[in-house]
Formats: structure tokens, sequence, C-alpha cells
């Protein structure tokens, strides 16, 4: 497991993930990307909903939004793309 300083949860795959409501989602994918914002609409997976918005306090530039998060596959991205 790897923690995104203001990004998602990156757990090696497949996941089962059980939900605040009791259903159960799963990936068969190697790597996921866990939203830990609540802002994706894929819920619980990241969908970059995060890059969008800024918290309360936190000024954002064109540099750290380009380098927030991962891509829309739910891949890492590097700082320097």
């Amino acid at each position: 497991m790897t923690l995104e300083q203001g990004g998602p949860v990156l757990v090696e795959g497949p996941l089962e993930v059980t939900l605040d409501d009791g259903r159960t989602v799963t990936s068969d994918r190697f790597m996921v990307a866990l939203c830990t914002c609540r802002r994706s609409r894929a819920y619980p997976w990241c969908d970059t909903s995060h890059r969008r918005r800024s918290r309360p306090g936190a000024e954002r530039t064109a540099d750290t939004d380009a380098s927030a998060g991962c891509d829309a596959a739910g891949r890492r991205r590097s700082p320097h793309e």
C-alpha cells in the first residue's frame, strides 16, 4: 500500500472493498487507486477528482495540478509529467 499526499491510496490488487453501506466492490487490476477525498464519481476508486478542487487554505498552481495524484487510468503519474 502506498499513501499519496493529496491523492489516492495505491494498493496492489486484486482488491475487494466493503463500503459503509455493506456493499462489496472488487477490482482485478494489479494496482488500484482508492479515493481518499470522496470527490470521485467512481468511489471508492479514484477518478482524479481531487485535482479539480483545492482544500480550504491551500493555494493551487499549474505545477501542483500537473503533478498531483494519478492519471485517468488510476496510475500514479511522475512529478515530471
